[in-house]
């Protein structure tokens, strides 16, 4: 087997040398000897031992993406396509950096506690915080981190998020410019200081900008599922007055859409509906949902960047992102304004 000592001997250069490329402490080699040294690597497939770079480090190189699941949030994180395609692009930065990724969701502040340190976690890029005890566990941790799509504000916090207010806007006017004036709001619970909260500030927005007076009755909330949008299809395919849905994500609106097939109501025929992410069901559906566009790929890469530079003991360039969103619009909007 080889070893770093045999490396470093063929190179010509010191074992710390070796180590130092191996484990991308890279500042004081120069590139020409970092691209010999991982010529002679691969020729020879070494492969360095996790357990020794975890103690001459003290951390293991594993990143952790922890989904923290609530009452509410019950379903598996990975069967939501947005969610598996934000991954997808961390675990191809974080593998180009020689980290590895663990995927996890988490109850509660005692398992988050135990998890970083039965695995010695080297940072965490966590989804959906809220300012509670939660969060006050993770800053406990003393473990660098990044929050996507929250809405915490404390000092030092790295996050990147969304323009949700502005997409819920979007998504409303688009129903309210085709002349829908009875428009259902669709989504998981809704938390205060939270990102389906803001959509539905963005879905008032427009009802207020059109003159249509905000109904509560027409906010339906439930897990985003593709059955549990089913269900609500089926729900609304009795509810004629109702021509118009904005559904927070687009696994839940090709439920609604499927529930409302068998129902036999047809859209946009006689319903018309509006998602949330722009992922490929978006693309599957019949009709192609308008839905409101959001880059899942680049949200992961930035994450994952602001993760690493705090690893190196550097300042991300930004402490907050904010990714801009965009209306794409497809076939499931009809324009009823001239009926």
């Amino acid at each position: 087997m080889v070893t770093l000592r045999d490396i470093a001997a063929e190179a010509g250069v010191s074992i710390t040398t070796v180590s130092n490329v191996v484990h991308n402490r890279k500042s004081r080699v120069s590139p020409e000897l970092v691209k010999k040294i991982w010529e002679i690597i691969e020729r020879e497939h070494y492969v360095p031992s996790m357990s020794a770079r975890s103690l001459a480090n003290d951390h293991s190189f594993i990143i952790g993406v922890i989904t923290h699941l609530t009452p509410q949030n019950t379903g598996s994180t990975m069967s939501d396509p947005f969610l598996s395609a934000f991954v997808d692009s961390i675990e191809k930065r974080t593998r180009e950096e020689g980290y590895y990724l663990m995927v996890r969701s988490v109850e509660d502040a005692a398992e988050l506690d135990a998890l970083s340190r039965s695995w010695r976690l080297s940072g965490l890029i966590l989804t959906g915080m809220f300012q509670d005890d939660f969060f006050n566990a993770t800053l406990n941790l003393r473990t660098p981190f990044v929050l996507i799509d929250s809405y915490v504000d404390h000092p030092g916090v790295y996050s990147v998020g969304l323009e949700d207010e502005k997409g819920g806007y979007l998504a409303a006017r688009h129903l309210l410019e085709n002349g829908h004036r009875s428009v259902a709001f669709a989504s998981p619970s809704i938390r205060p200081g939270g990102v389906i909260e803001k959509r539905l500030q963005g879905y008032q927005r427009a009802l207020a900008e059109f003159g249509v007076p905000f109904d509560p009755a027409l906010v339906f909330t439930q897990e985003i599922t593709v059955e549990e949008g089913k269900k609500l299809g089926r729900a609304l395919s009795a509810r004629p007055e109702i021509t118009g849905i904005f559904a927070s994500a687009d696994v839940l609106a090709a439920g609604i859409m499927a529930g409302l097939y068998e129902c036999g109501v047809q859209v946009p025929r006689d319903k018309s509906i509006v998602g949330f992410d722009d992922n490929y069901l978006s693309q599957l559906t019949i009709p192609g949902l308008t839905t409101i566009h959001q880059d899942a790929e680049l949200k992961g890469i930035l994450a994952t960047d602001m993760l690493l530079a705090q690893l190196r003991h550097e300042a991300p360039p930004e402490q907050t992102v904010i990714l801009p969103v965009r209306l794409v619009e497809r076939a499931s909007v009809r324009n009823i304004s001239a009926e």
